[in-house]
């Protein structure tokens, strides 16, 4: 094993990839964490194509050059359905994205009534067309366009307010009953949204399994980058920034600092 310390870059569109973050920070704890939000332009699942190929390219582009990485983890569904092949064409730096885990849903579910929570822009993709005909064909799979969930996400971890009726407006068309059966398990194709699980959970008109990305992220970051070395222990001294430099506030200083993380701005 080489002694050689690896550089991961984090991108997401906002401060969802948190929750792509800790599995990884688990799994690779001696790695140096650079984390990389384009709060500026959030949210993404409301962005045109063309707009969100350019953006998306030109600012990971500037983090490579200052930065380095010798992996690269695309933290957001949105993004990775779109722009992961420009990123690989430009890129020579493994490039990991963020799909919906809909394989996995539908292989589990025992009603066969699976659903999709995702951004507008991940629901309408070919790419999840193709997830779904390809992996969960024998399930109903109900795509929820949660326009407003990542936004709470956002707010809850910012530290104000979310009104529990509001989530559970945002989650409602996912819970579907038929023939005696319902929605066993619920995708969420968006990073930010298990920054909310457990009040998803508790404003739920019924229990389901809820399937998050982010642990088959982290396998597949130890397959590239092989594993931490024997002892290693969390670091401390990851590097955080955010394109909108006036999106900083107690609580989310807070919960990078929680994480090795330190904002780049005072």
């Amino acid at each position: 094993m080489s002694a050689h310390r690896p550089t991961i870059l984090i991108f997401d569109s906002g401060v969802g990839g948190l929750t792509v973050l800790d599995p990884i920070r688990a799994a690779r704890p001696d790695a140096y964490f650079v984390y990389l939000g384009d709060t500026a332009f959030f949210p993404y699942g409301e962005r045109e194509e063309d707009e969100l190929i350019a953006r998306i390219v030109t600012v990971i582009n500037d983090a490579v050059s200052r930065f380095k990485p010798d992996l690269i983890v695309i933290a957001c569904h949105t993004a990775s359905t779109l722009v992961l092949p420009a990123l690989r064409a430009r890129f020579s730096i493994p490039i990991i994205g963020t799909v919906p885990a809909i394989k996995p849903a539908a292989e589990s579910s025992q009603s066969r009534l699976v659903s999709v929570l995702a951004t507008k822009g991940t629901v309408k993709r070919d790419y999840t067309s193709a997830l779904i005909r390809d992996f969960a064909g024998d399930c109903e799979v109900t795509l929820v366009s949660a326009s407003r969930l990542a936004g709470y996400a956002e707010d809850a971890l910012h530290g104000r307010p979310v009104m529990d009726a509001n989530l559970r407006a945002e989650i409602a068309p996912a819970f579907v009953e038929k023939n005696g059966r319902r929605t066993d398990r619920v995708v969420l194709a968006c990073t930010h949204y298990p920054l909310l699980l457990e009040r998803l959970e508790r404003v739920a008109p019924w229990p389901v399994t809820w399937i998050d990305p982010a642990p088959a992220i982290a396998r597949r970051v130890v397959q590239l980058l092989g594993d931490a070395p024997a002892g290693a222990r969390q670091s401390d001294d990851g590097h955080v920034e955010l394109t909108a430099a006036d999106e900083w506030t107690l609580a989310l200083r807070s919960a990078f600092a929680a994480r090795g993380l330190t904002p780049a701005v005072n």
